[in-house]
């Protein structure tokens, strides 16, 4: 399952245009979590994209779970996301 989760997030958060993508499933780490029980996974991701230039934080996470849409209403029950500009980018990860 979680590799359907993983495929439908990753093509929604498409819409955000990302230079770099990186989700990994996290799940295992949550085993007993009410959450994890209820069938909802925990996942991390890094993502990079001009749409975040000049955003707050927040202001970037909305537009992660806008794009998320209703998948973090089942099949994600929780989502770590570090979401950066382009120039916030480490030069050894570009």
């Amino acid at each position: 399952m979680s590799s359907d989760t993983i495929a439908r997030l990753q093509e929604r958060l498409a819409t955000l245009n990302p230079l770099h993508l990186e989700l990994e499933d996290d799940s295992q780490h949550h085993a007993g979590h009410a959450g994890a029980r209820d069938g909802g996974g925990h996942y991390r991701l890094t993502i990079v994209a001009e749409i975040f230039r000049g955003r707050s934080t927040l202001a970037r996470h909305r537009l992660v779970y806008d794009a998320a849409g209703n998948l973090m209403q089942g099949p994600v029950h929780a989502l770590s996301i570090r979401a950066l500009a382009p120039e916030e980018v480490p030069h050894q990860a570009r």
